[in-house]
C-alpha cells in the first residue's frame, strides 16, 4: 500500500520546523493531530523519523533519506502544477503570496485591489506571517521578503528600500513633551517590536539605541509583537514609537518627532522560485508591486 500524501506533507513540515508545535501553526492543525500522523507514518514504514528530546526533534538517518526524497518530489509536482494551470491567453490560476503582517496589512492589501480588478482571472490568496513560508514546498507561490533570501533556488527583485521614523500622538507630546535631540529619548516612553518568534526585519528596535548613554539605559514601557499594535499603542498615547511612513494614514493623530534621525534602512524583495520564472501570473504580479511602489510613498 502506498504511502499517503498527506502524512508526508505533515512530516515534511515538521523535519523543516524541527517541533510539532512549530509544524502545526504552519499546518493549522493541533499539536495531537500533527503527533498522530507522524506516529501513524513511523508505524508503517517500521522505522523511526525523528529522535525525540526536550528541545525539539532530529530527524534520524532513515528521517534524512525520507526528507531529501519528499522534497524532490515535491519539488517536481510543483513545477508540474505551475504549468499545467498557465493558459496561452492570458494570467489564470491560483496565486499565493506571503508577506509579513505589517506590510501586508498597511499596503500590500490596500494595494492589490486593483490588482483584483485587473487579473479576475487569477485566485489571489494573501497569507500575512511573520515566519518565512518554504517557497519551494509551495506553501506560497511568491513572498515579500524584508531581507535577501538565504535559498540560493529562489529569484529575488529588488522592490524598495525604506526607513521608520519617530511617531508620537499630539495627546502624548502635550503631557509629556516632545524630544528635540535624541538624547532626550532617555527621558521618554518608548513602545518597540517584542515577539518570542523571529523579527519581521532585524531593524526594529533602533529606538532604543538612538543617541543613547550608558548611565541611562531605555527600558521600554510597552512591548508589541506586531507593527500594528505599535501604530495602535502609539495613536493610543502610550508612547513613542518607530513607523514606517505606509503605516501612518494622512488623516491621523501622529506627529513626526526628532525629523533628523531616522532607523536603519529595510529592503523588501520580491521572490519566488525558479520553476516560477516563467509564469505569467508571477511576472504581472510583480510588475503590478513594481509599479505601485513607484506611485507609493514607498
Amino acid at each position: 500500500m502506498p504511502m499517503d500524501w498527506d502524512k508526508l506533507r505533515i512530516f515534511h513540515a515538521v523535519a523543516e520546523a524541527g517541533s510539532l508545535t512549530h509544524a502545526g501553526d504552519i499546518l493549522n492543525l493541533s499539536q495531537s493531530a500533527v503527533s498522530r500522523q507522524i506516529s501513524a507514518l513511523e508505524d508503517k514504514l517500521g522505522v523511526p523519523l525523528f529522535h525525540r528530546h526536550a528541545r525539539g526533534l532530529i530527524l534520524t538517518e532513515q528521517g534524512e533519506l525520507l526528507n531529501r526524497t519528499v522534497k524532490d518530489v515535491f519539488h517536481k509536482l510543483s513545477m508540474v502544477e505551475s504549468r499545467l494551470t498557465e493558459t496561452r491567453d492570458k494570467p489564470s490560476g491560483p496565486l499565493k503570496v506571503t508577506t509579513t503582517v505589517a506590510f501586508g496589512s498597511f499596503w500590500l492589501t490596500p494595494a492589490i485591489a486593483e490588482f483584483v480588478k485587473l487579473f479576475p482571472d487569477i485566485d489571489l490568496n494573501l497569507i500575512l506571517t511573520d515566519e518565512e513560508l518554504d517557497l519551494g514546498m509551495r506553501e506560497a507561490d511568491v513572498a515579500i521578503r524584508m531581507s535577501a533570501p538565504r535559498q540560493p533556488d529562489l529569484v529575488q527583485r529588488l522592490l524598495t528600500t525604506y526607513t521608520t521614523r519617530i511617531y508620537a500622538s499630539e495627546g502624548y507630546l502635550e503631557e509629556h513633551g516632545e524630544p528635540k535631540v535624541p538624547e532626550d529619548l532617555d527621558h521618554h516612553r518608548i513602545v518597540i517590536f517584542g515577539h518570542a518568534g523571529p523579527m519581521p526585519t532585524n531593524t526594529e528596535n533602533w529606538l532604543l539605541d538612538a543617541g543613547s548613554r550608558p548611565e541611562f539605559p531605555r527600558r521600554p514601557v510597552l512591548r508589541v509583537n506586531n507593527l500594528h499594535g505599535i501604530y495602535r499603542a502609539i495613536r493610543a498615547g502610550i508612547g513613542v514609537g518607530s513607523l514606517p511612513e505606509f503605516a501612518i494614514p494622512s488623516d491621523v493623530n501622529l506627529r513626526q518627532v526628532l525629523p533628523q534621525i531616522e532607523g536603519p534602512p529595510t529592503q523588501a524583495y520580491f521572490v519566488y522560485p525558479e520553476e516560477l520564472r516563467a509564469s505569467k501570473r508571477v511576472a504581472v504580479f510583480r510588475d503590478f508591486l513594481l509599479r505601485k511602489v513607484a506611485e507609493s510613498r514607498l
